[in-house]
């Protein structure tokens, strides 16, 4: 054990991600006793089974339908041309309701950390700088570092993989690359996305695989005793070896409302 503990001995570890929204059920998980790691997204802006979300809320269900098909069928090109023209003619109050329905989201979600001992990282839907503003003191936003809990070293690094979407939230190889390496060694990794192991990164409903080969490298070279991670909401399995190193999907709490439990 590099953190000086004992694995086995930690107390109750708690572990989601992809919130997506679920302001309600994190605040009733948060009040549970034991640390609480918060592995990204934290906004819904497309929830794909029902179509809830900000971007419903601001460009309307019958357009959102459209881009989710779109998306879907792996066209992003397509997806992003019904937004502009959904959006022509009035795209200054389509940026400022998203941008109201954003802070708001975020405020509601961030609130249920309040005194809670949270530890955060970043997803691929998210805004880190509005993230990081919404934060209640106490709470610890890591990305690219490691910190002892409980006598366990955990590294996180935050941040989904490039796509043709291009937001905020996404990350190059190459910056996960050097993210990673600033963690060393560390008895647990926490990233938002997955391996780029099939089984773990293919979405059998979205079809986009998720995986990062950085990631995978990382497992390969320092077999982590534990790998938890979220991104992707319907994977193939939820539970992974690498190595020695135990992978687990921590999410997708928007959908289950649990945490997974350390150890």
């Amino acid at each position: 054990d590099r953190g000086g503990g004992t694995l086995s001995q930690v107390p109750p570890i708690r572990i989601v991600a992809d919130v997506h929204g679920a302001a309600a059920a994190l605040r009733k998980v948060a009040s549970e006793p034991g640390p609480l790691l918060v592995l990204g997204d934290f906004i819904n802006f497309i929830d794909y089974r029902n179509l809830d979300g900000i971007g419903t809320d601001v460009l309307g269900r019958d357009a959102i339908r459209r881009m989710v098909d779109l998306r879907t069928a792996g066209d992003y090109g397509a997806a992003r041309q019904v937004w502009m023209e959904v959006s022509a003619g009035r795209e200054d109050e389509v940026r400022a309701r998203w941008t109201e329905l954003l802070d708001d989201q975020y405020a509601a979600v961030c609130a249920a950390l309040e005194g809670v001992d949270a530890y955060v990282t970043y997803g691929n839907v998210d805004r880190p700088a509005v993230l990081r503003r919404h934060l209640p003191d106490g709470v610890r936003y890591l990305d690219g570092e490691a910190v002892d809990i409980e006598g366990v070293r955990f590294g996180f690094a935050g941040g989904g993989t490039a796509s043709p979407l291009g937001v905020e939230g996404e990350v190059s190889d190459d910056v996960m690359v050097e993210k990673l390496a600033a963690l060393g060694p560390v008895d647990v990794l926490c990233t938002h996305v997955p391996p780029a192991v099939a089984a773990l990164s293919n979405d059998v409903i979205g079809g986009r695989a998720k995986g990062s080969e950085p990631v995978l490298s990382y497992l390969l070279e320092h077999q982590p005793p534990f790998h938890y991670f979220g991104d992707v909401h319907q994977p193939q399995a939820t539970r992974w070896r690498v190595g020695r190193t135990r992978c687990r999907n921590a999410g997708y709490f928007r959908a289950t409302g649990r945490a997974v439990i350390h150890g």
